[in-house]
């Protein structure tokens, strides 16, 4: 069973820059489509964005499009989360997912294993 360990959240002033990393261990990534989704306090869980296994497919939620960039690294089994002009909208706590479908999987219910979550607030 894979593991998977988000990293790189923080406190970040509006218009600013964080990069998120998601580890995986215990298996290979290399072989699924990968997610990231956020949750706000009070909120369901909202799909963010995903990327394929070929790395050669991505797919965004509009809220995120042209600011967040999603990218994996099949040698170091770790995807990242590039997310730039945040806004306090962005605020939630972030996960990395692997899916158990491949394609555009976008809901969560595509998604067999999720990691602990990283806190990203944004102040304004």
């Amino acid at each position: 069973q894979v593991q998977l360990v988000e990293s790189g959240g923080g406190l970040v002033q509006a218009g600013g820059s964080l990069r998120l990393s998601c580890a995986a261990s215990g298996r290979s990534i290399s072989d699924y489509v990968m997610g990231w989704f956020r949750q706000a306090p009070g909120k369901e869980r909202e799909f963010v964005a995903t990327i394929d296994k070929n790395d050669g497919n991505t797919m965004y939620a509009d809220s995120v499009k042209v600011r967040f960039t999603i990218s994996r690294d099949n040698a170091k089994n770790t995807v990242y989360l590039q997310m730039n002009s945040l806004k306090p909208e962005d605020t939630a706590v972030y996960y990395c997912a692997r899916a158990w479908r491949g394609g555009n999987a976008q809901y969560p219910f595509e998604y067999d294993c999720w990691g602990q979550g990283t806190q990203v607030t944004v102040s304004s």
